[in-house]
């Protein structure tokens, strides 16, 4: 089944004009239908609804091993939630030390290249393992721009999963990260000011 027909199928089954195009009347509709709204004071992590022990594909597994032990479920849930719907996507990124980190930040600063990242060494929640990047393919050929990113960005939220593409500055469709309990509401550089002294004192992420 082709994206098209997935869309003409999903607009038919919520009353919306169906012309196979996914616009913002489509996303906002898959939204409310499948993301429940946050309890007042919410905050607690949301539990996946897939086994741990659930593999996936070799290549997004190699990845996941690096993630931190609560958001391996996560990202394997995502994975299969895709699958399910007719999407292919696989963990491409995670777990990134302070000097992975400041290598990318110098792209496109003091190194050749575009720029990939604003975020330094230290300033990336990857570097704590609490993230990670998925990629869309078709077959074994990777997608970096397609609307159905924001498909999976719907179904990572309804996990419980942060989703890049929802960012008000810039906006990273294929980040996904899974935001600890104390950190509900309060802003993102706050959290990882709080992930960066957790990490120096070697305290769990999510305690």
């Amino acid at each position: 089944m082709d994206i098209d027909t997935i869309i003409r199928a999903v607009q038919k089954e919520l009353g919306l004009f169906v012309d196979g195009k996914a616009g913002p009347d489509t996303w906002g509709a898959i939204h409310k239908k499948i993301v429940p709204a946050k309890p007042a004071g919410g905050g607690g992590m949301a539990k996946p609804p897939v086994a741990s022990t659930q593999t996936v594909d070799a290549r997004s597994e190699s990845v996941i091993a690096t993630l931190n032990p609560r958001v391996r479920p996560y990202a394997r849930s995502l994975v299969l939630k895709a699958a399910a719907a007719g999407i292919t996507i696989k963990v491409i990124s995670g777990l990134r030390s302070y000097a992975e980190q400041e290598a990318l930040y110098a792209k496109g600063r003091t190194r050749p290249g575009p720029k990939v990242t604003n975020a330094r060494g230290g300033y990336s929640n990857h570097n704590f393992g609490i993230a990670f990047d998925i990629g869309v393919f078709d077959g074994s050929r990777y997608v970096p721009e397609s609307s159905r990113y924001k498909a999976i960005g719907a179904l990572g939220a309804e996990l419980g999963l942060e989703w890049g593409g929802n960012w008000k500055t810039i906006k990273d469709e294929p980040h996904f990260q899974l935001r600890p309990q104390w950190a509900a509401g309060i802003a993102e550089r706050d959290m990882l000011a709080g992930l960066r002294t957790r990490n120096d004192a070697g305290r769990d992420f999510y305690a």
